[in-house]
């Protein structure tokens, strides 16, 4: 079995690199992604790549591991970046860490290294159940229910299943930072990387606004349409979001948004929940194994360890089904992705869809 093990420079790459190495099961080589804005980042504020990719040569130089740095700007552009920009202008909210799994890290990737590796190692919090014979391969949520990251892998194609190996399956983030501080790695206490995969240490209000402006729209109060304020752009903004609004008198979290009329719409606390939903429909839908029928089931409307009750409907229409939670939630946004879940298993997900559409 030979292996490609992709580090970041962070913890959790670092400790599933070294519990690989002391399986000692097969040749390893590491490999460190220099991903889009990497290089062109300088105009919206400090990108930390030269700094993760330091950390990441001492971490492999210690194991004893070939690292080598290939350079996948042009495929995070293509196929994550543009997609994100896409979905900001047709008013939807994008998913592009989900992206960034399945169409770079296990999918050009893969290509880019020629095939050369029977497993992608990664430090993803998630497990597999390898199937017997034809049986198909399972993903499985992580032992560390906050830290799990299927949410994002969501989108997986059993090919690149089977391709996966994830050595943190079963640890929690307390036992990675105490591996690597027992085998003395330089990034034991690094803090966790934050927000969207290709920006690093990048504000996502500046790159939204890089590459779609500012447009002025009012702030509107749902239930009164009185205007509250001002907004520069409806894209930057999605369903249930609270800060950035610039409103007094509040906790005010937006409840809608239309990029064509370019009005954010807002309700104040006492009433935002009135305005949150439990019933939406899902289309574009992926499965990770097998099929999602209609029953009983678990969803998770964005990454985190929030495991909501659903029921899962047939709608009549091919490759659409409806969600029926068993609670309300108040960041339900279109172009959301809502992830179905069979405890332990990640079955597959759906991308939320607009009601009147």
């Amino acid at each position: 079995m030979e292996y490609a093990a992709l580090v970041s420079g962070g913890v959790d790459s670092s400790v599933a690199l070294a519990r690989l190495v002391e399986r000692g099961d097969g040749p390893i080589r590491a490999y460190y992604l220099k991903i889009w804005l990497e290089d062109d980042a300088s105009f919206l504020g400090d990108c930390p790549w030269e700094e993760d990719l330091s950390f990441a040569r001492s971490v492999t130089a210690t194991l004893g591991v070939p690292l080598e740095v290939v350079p996948m700007q042009e495929e995070y552009y293509e196929r994550v970046v543009s997609y994100t920009l896409a979905e900001l202008q047709a008013g939807r909210t994008p998913s592009p860490d989900i992206f960034c799994n399945q169409r770079i890290k296990f999918g050009a990737f893969y290509d880019a290294i020629g095939g050369g590796a029977d497993r992608i190692a990664t430090g993803h919090y998630a497990g597999i159940e390898r199937g017997e014979g034809s049986e198909p391969d399972r993903l499985l949520m992580a032992t560390d229910r906050v830290k799990d990251q299927t949410y994002f892998l969501s989108h997986l194609s059993q090919e690149q299943l089977r391709r996966c190996e994830f050595p943190l399956a079963g640890m929690n983030k307390h036992d990675v930072r105490e591996y690597a501080r027992a085998r003395g790695f330089v990034n034991t206490d690094r803090p966790d990387s934050q927000g969207i995969c290709f920006l690093g240490r990048i504000r996502y209000p500046d790159f939204v606004r890089h590459y779609l402006g500012e447009r002025d729209g009012p702030i509107l109060e749902y239930e009164t349409e009185r205007e509250l304020g001002r907004h520069r752009g409806a894209w930057f903004y999605t369903i249930g979001q609270r800060q950035g609004l610039g409103l007094g008198n509040g906790p005010w979290y937006v409840v809608g948004r239309d990029v064509r009329t370019n009005i954010v719409q807002v309700s104040h606390a006492e009433h935002v929940m009135e305005r949150a939903r439990h019933e939406f429909t899902i289309g574009s839908i992926h499965t990770v194994s097998g099929t999602i029928e209609p029953g009983r089931y678990h969803a998770k409307i964005r990454h985190g360890p929030d495991l909501i009750g659903c029921r899962v409907e047939a709608t009549g229409v091919p490759d659409r089904l409806r969600v029926i939670l068993d609670r309300s939630d108040r960041g339900i946004a279109p172009g959301q992705f809502a992830v179905i879940y069979d405890p332990p298993y990640c079955l597959g997900a759906g991308m939320i869809r607009r009601e009147d559409r």
